[in-house]
């Protein structure tokens, strides 16, 4: 740090010294300047991180990436389940990422609200969604990644045992649409835990925009690619993961309903 702080003035330093001498105008002279401030502040930013943090932040953003790619592609989905309330399941399989399923719903709430729950209280989450025993945050890496360990309920009637997860989610915001996505990873404090089998989650995201009839109402899209591992039959996984989305926007609608709206934030 303190080395390119002393780059940094001796560069000014040096600029100084041609301009005085009869060089660079001073527009010319600014723009060298603030050229070589940017690159300052990237790499200072840089160093703020570890090469393990700066891996995660990457594979954070090559997951929203591929997520969205694959959401993007509007080609080769099947309907899995339709409830009366218009929410829907739709699945297709992807080369070289497996079968993945899409759920499609509109929540009677503003997304900021649903952004709050989803990613500022995302450890509350086990509060109100039954299929969720815990959600832990092991680190949090600047403002938009996060390593996290997700603890999974046994399914009914006990067709599932119980699994555990630990990912990397990154969340980001593109004008009004809101982007929470996360694949699998490695964490060294968290290694498997005996009587619980590790799954995998592969490129998965979730997409949150007001509707452009209706703002005051959310477009959420749950894009999740899953790997239960064990020995499981393909119509077991399909029957679960499906149901396992239908599930959690009623638990979400239930919680955001019955729980109060938090104040206005400045």
């Amino acid at each position: 740090m303190e080395g390119l702080r002393h780059q940094a003035m001796l560069a000014i330093g040096q600029e100084l010294n041609r301009r005085a001498l009869g060089g660079p105008t001073p527009g010319a002279w600014i723009n060298q300047v603030q050229r070589r401030s940017s690159l300052l502040g990237s790499r200072l930013e840089e160093t703020l991180y570890s090469d393990q943090e700066l891996a995660y932040i990457r594979q954070g953003e090559e997951a929203m990436q591929k997520a969205l790619g694959i959401l993007s592609n509007q080609e080769g989905w099947k309907k899995e389940s339709q409830q009366a309330n218009g929410d829907k399941v739709l699945s297709k399989v992807v080369p070289d990422v497996g079968k993945v399923f899409r759920l499609e719903v509109v929540v009677d709430q503003p997304m900021e609200r649903l952004y709050e729950e989803l990613v500022e209280r995302m450890e509350t989450m086990g509060e109100w969604n039954p299929n969720v025993k815990e959600v832990k945050v092991l680190q949090k890496i600047g403002k938009d990644t996060v390593i996290t360990h997700e603890l999974a309920a046994e399914s009914a009637g006990n067709l599932v045992g119980p699994r555990d997860f630990v990912s990397v989610r990154c969340a980001k915001r593109r004008g009004s649409t809101c982007v929470l996505a996360g694949m699998a990873t490695h964490f060294g404090e968290m290694p498997e835990q005996k009587g619980v089998i590790r799954g995998e989650h592969g490129p998965t995201c979730m997409v949150l925009h007001p509707l452009a009839q209706s703002p005051s109402k959310t477009k959420l899209t749950w894009l999740l690619s899953i790997d239960l591992k064990g020995w499981l039959p393909k119509t077991i996984i399909n029957q679960v993961l499906s149901q396992t989305q239908v599930d959690f926007a009623n638990h979400l609608r239930k919680h955001l309903e019955s729980s109060p709206a938090p104040e206005a934030r400045c």
